[in-house]
């Protein structure tokens, strides 16, 4: 990490990604805004939003490191929740009205064990309509608050573990049945869709009550910093290691690295699906490239 101490700020911030640890009741965009004040710059933006009843890792980018963002929003991330089976909601979460109670003492683990796994693989799911997608340019969410009937279509999505670790009755809630899971998924998954689709098939409704997100690709709760101790002394992970951490690296010669900073495709080796990281010969990280017919197609560039 770069340090630098909360009263000392750069006058030019650091490239590179910050791993916070999100607070719940706070937005996505509310710790941007702080990250902005810390960092002492606005170009900062985040990489995959979490619902402000959530909490755990929240990617942060700052400077060049917000053009990696797109492409570490499309990886692996995993989540501790909580289900409570037995009460639906209008957000399919705490934050939303009960809409339905069915008493869910009757549901045994077998049954919840194969609800979970109709739900485990790839599957096509709905998202919650208070989501943020956005509906011929406008939010779900904005259409729900404005009382608009709509629908919106499954989508792919790939739930690789979906793994019960705790089943209780809730001292607030005698009649519903608690979960505590862990969830590995691809991004786009909606957990609170997991909630809602899971009671669902089991008859009894079900929404989500508890969210705080473990990992994003690489970078997990171990490397993550609250927005307090970021106060107290601000770091970034610095733009080469945040590639390197994330992507597939390619080292490339002088010859190459002055070819492709002149927008030249050059012949490219066995390379990763999907984008790979090019360093130059002096460690510089220079571009993210995928390859196309042999050749290095640039995603987006670093290098100046």
């Amino acid at each position: 990490m770069t340090p630098n101490t909360g009263s000392e700020r750069p006058e030019a911030s650091p490239s590179g990604l910050v791993v916070v640890d999100k607070p719940g009741g706070l937005t996505s965009h509310g710790v941007v805004s702080r990250m902005r004040r810390l960092a002492g710059t606005r170009r900062v933006g985040h990489a995959g939003t979490l619902d402000p009843m959530a909490t755990g890792v929240l990617i942060i980018g700052v400077e060049k490191a917000t053009r990696l963002l797109g492409h570490l929003a499309l990886t692996e991330k995993e989540y501790t929740a909580t289900i409570r089976l037995g009460q639906s909601t209008v957000t399919d979460d705490a934050e939303g009205e009960v809409t339905a109670s069915v008493p869910a003492g009757g549901v045994t683990r077998p049954a919840v064990d194969a609800g979970i796994a109709a739900l485990t693989g790839p599957i096509q799911q709905v998202p919650s309509k208070v989501s943020a997608i956005k509906v011929n340019g406008v939010r779900s969410y904005t259409r729900v608050r404005e009382g608009e009937e709509f629908e919106l279509a499954a989508r792919p999505v790939t739930v690789s573990s979906f793994t019960v670790q705790d089943l209780r009755t809730p001292e607030d809630a005698p009649d519903a049945v608690d979960l505590d899971v862990t969830v590995v998924c691809s991004s786009g998954t909606y957990i609170r869709a997991l909630a809602r689709d899971l009671g669902a098939g089991l008859g009894v409704g079900g929404h989500l009550t508890a969210l705080r997100r473990t990992r994003v690709g690489p970078y997990g709760l171990d490397g993550a910093r609250t927005l307090e101790q970021l106060q107290e002394s601000y770091a970034v992970l610095p733009i080469e290691q945040a590639a390197a951490a994330a992507f597939p690296r390619w080292d490339v010669d002088a010859d190459q690295a002055r070819l492709l900073g002149h927008g030249v495709r050059i012949e490219v080796p066995a390379l990763a699906a999907g984008p790979n990281a090019v360093f130059g010969p002096d460690g510089r990280f220079l571009a993210l490239i995928e390859e196309s017919k042999g050749q290095a197609r640039i995603v987006a560039g670093f290098g100046q």
